[in-house]
């Protein structure tokens, strides 16, 4: 236990000096909207796509590949999608609806849970947690896409403009331009990979100090009530509901495990990402990838330690 509590303070500490630096460069006036606007649409259109392309293209998607597991996958993200959106229904205004969703079932899979199943698990870890990455890089971004169409003000919410919105988002592209490469081993050429490495290392520096550009007390203060009610189902509740289900499903061992970091990472930096591609509260969601890392350190553990003790991973 003490060494995940290790890893989880090495792998969040950086995010947190990064979100302190934006903070710092807003407040000496080194960055401001206009920047955070530009270099938020440059993350979104351009690096953390290229990213996504970059990590499929890597990932043996062949191997640990476990249909149970990935049913399960699914099925939990879907309900935990529903049981969100359906809890913002009831506790937000409209227009924040679709920032709370998000913000309460997207998961930092990508960073933290798949850092995470590798200390914990080594390469088998590494291999289980790589083929659910690529499956959560498409869920999430489709669902996502989804529930901020609905209620932006600038997308059109009928169903043939969401479709649209869907199959037009860049890391969706991306995910799906890159699968071919990884089944089919295809190369490319070391100059693009390259290149394509200086970009996607831009993509978590550059949107975190986007996010502490964007925190100031008075903002969190906004949206203090909101942020902490999605925060609490994000680290809370939807870990605590999605692994007594695959507990029940029968799983066990390292599945067990991985499925529960994977469903206790904090929120992901790229619901702030959409939030401002979408023109929504991209305050509230800033708020909400805040807490949700602060919170990461104490609930993975306290997960951990009881799935342990148990006897069940």
């Amino acid at each position: 236990m003490l060494a995940i509590f290790l890893q989880t303070l090495t792998i969040t500490a950086p995010v947190f000096a990064m979100l302190f630096l934006g903070v710092v460069l807003k407040r000496v006036g080194w960055i401001n909207d206009n920047f955070i606007h530009t270099a938020s649409a440059l993350v979104f259109n351009v690096t953390m796509p290229t990213l996504l392309f970059l990590g499929i293209l890597h990932a043996d998607l062949r191997a640990a590949l476990q249909p149970k597991v990935l049913g399960y996958f699914v099925v939990a993200t879907l309900a935990s999608f529903a049981l969100a959106w359906g809890w913002a229904i009831w506790r937000c205004p409209r227009v924040d609806r679709g920032i709370y969703t998000q913000g309460a079932f997207r998961g930092n899979n990508g960073v933290v849970g798949l850092a995470l199943a590798a200390s914990m698990y080594g390469d088998y870890g590494i291999s289980l947690g790589a083929v659910l990455a690529g499956l959560v890089i498409l869920l999430y971004n489709t669902l996502s896409t989804i529930v901020l169409a609905v209620y932006s003000p600038v997308i059109k919410s009928d169903p043939w403009s969401i479709c649209k919105s869907v199959v037009k988002n860049p890391l969706i592209i991306s995910v799906l331009a890159a699968v071919p490469f990884a089944v089919f081993k295809i190369g490319l050429p070391g100059w693009l990979l390259a290149s394509g490495g200086y970009l996607a290392a831009m993509t978590l520096p550059l949107a975190l100090i986007c996010i502490g550009g964007t925190l100031s007390l008075a903002s969190l203060r906004k949206s203090g009530d909101m942020a902490l009610s999605a925060s609490l189902v994000k680290m809370v509740s939807m870990p605590l509901l999605a692994t007594l289900g695959a507990w029940l499903c029968g799983f066990r061992g390292p599945e067990l495990g991985i499925l529960f970091l994977y469903f206790a990472s904090p929120t992901a930096a790229a619901s702030y990402v959409m939030a401002r591609a979408a023109n929504g509260n991209h305050e509230l969601a800033a708020a909400i990838i805040v807490i949700t890392t602060l919170m990461a350190a104490i609930t993975t553990n306290i997960g951990i330690f009881v799935l342990q003790w148990g006897g069940w991973i």
